[in-house]
C-alpha cells in the first residue's frame, strides 16, 4: 500500500462517479458510506460486525472524544485504531459542525471556540492548532479542516463572514498539519447555498491545497431542495482528482 493517499477514477455516468482512495491502511470504494463511530464505537456492533458489512471506513468525531475519553488517554492506548479494534482506515470530523449544533454552549472568536461541555459543563478550547492537535493523537487516516457554518436559513452576510473565517482557520489548518506521510488532511467548502460564496471558498482551499476536499455546511436547515441544488454545481468547482 502507499505511503501517500491517491485516488483513481474508475467510472463515470454524467456527475457520478466510482473510484477508490488508496491509503496505507487499505483501499477505500467510492462513493462510500462510513459508518458513524462518534465516540470510538459504532452503536450496537462489534468491529468485526462493522467490518463484515463491507464498510471500508469509519467516521469519529474530535469534540465528543476530546471530552470523553480524552484525546491524550486515546493515543497512550495505542491511538484510536487500537482503541476501537479497527485496522481499516478511519476518518475524524475536526468539531466544526458542534460550533454550530451546540451554538448555545460555546462562545466563537478569530481564534477558534469556546466550549462549555454538555456532559458537566467543564470549559475547553478548540482552535485549528488544537484540532489538528487531537486528530494526530487520535492517529485518524483522514482529518478535516477545522471549520464553522451557520445554521439555515441566514443572512447572506453572516454566511460570507462565517465563510472566510472558515477560510481562514483551514490555512491555520493546514499549516498545523504539517507533513505527515500517510495521513491525509481535507479542506471543506463553505459558502451556504450562495453560489458566489461558494466559488471564493473552492478557490481559497485551492490556492491553500490539500490532499483531499469536502463540500460542507448542507443539510443545516436550507431544505432538501436547495440542498440538491447546490451539489448539482459545487463538486465541478472542486479539483476533480482529489
Amino acid at each position: 500500500m502507499p505511503q501517500r493517499f491517491t485516488f483513481s477514477l474508475h467510472a463515470t455516468d454524467g456527475a457520478a462517479r466510482t473510484g477508490v482512495i488508496s491509503t496505507p491502511r487499505g483501499e477505500i470504494r467510492t462513493p462510500a458510506f462510513m459508518p458513524v463511530g462518534t465516540a470510538a464505537t459504532v452503536k450496537a456492533m462489534l468491529p468485526e460486525s462493522v467490518a463484515a458489512t463491507g464498510a471500508d471506513i469509519l467516521l469519529g468525531n474530535t469534540y465528543h472524544l476530546m471530552l470523553r475519553p480524552g484525546a491524550e488517554r486515546v493515543a497512550r492506548l495505542g491511538g484510536l485504531h487500537a482503541f476501537m479494534n479497527w485496522e481499516k482506515p478511519i476518518l475524524t470530523d475536526s468539531g466544526g459542525f458542534q460550533v454550530m449544533s451546540l451554538a448555545e454552549l460555546r462562545k466563537l472568536t478569530e481564534d477558534g471556540v469556546t466550549f462549555r461541555s454538555h456532559i458537566d459543563g467543564s470549559k475547553h478550547m478548540l482552535t485549528p492548532e488544537r484540532s489538528m492537535e487531537i486528530q494526530k493523537l487520535l492517529g485518524s487516516d483522514i482529518v478535516m479542516a477545522f471549520d464553522e457554518c451557520p445554521a439555515l436559513p441566514a443572512e447572506e452576510q453572516v454566511v460570507a463572514e462565517s465563510m472566510r473565517l472558515s477560510m481562514r482557520w483551514a490555512k491555520r489548518s493546514k499549516d498545523a498539519f504539517g507533513d505527515r506521510p500517510g495521513h491525509a488532511l481535507f479542506g471543506i467548502q463553505q459558502g451556504g447555498v450562495t453560489r458566489a460564496l461558494r466559488e471564493e471558498s473552492a478557490e481559497a482551499l485551492k490556492e491553500i491545497g490539500f490532499d483531499g476536499y469536502a463540500i460542507g455546511g448542507l443539510a443545516v436547515g436550507e431544505g432538501q431542495e436547495a440542498m440538491f441544488g447546490v451539489l448539482d454545481y459545487a463538486p465541478g468547482m472542486l479539483p476533480e482528482d482529489r
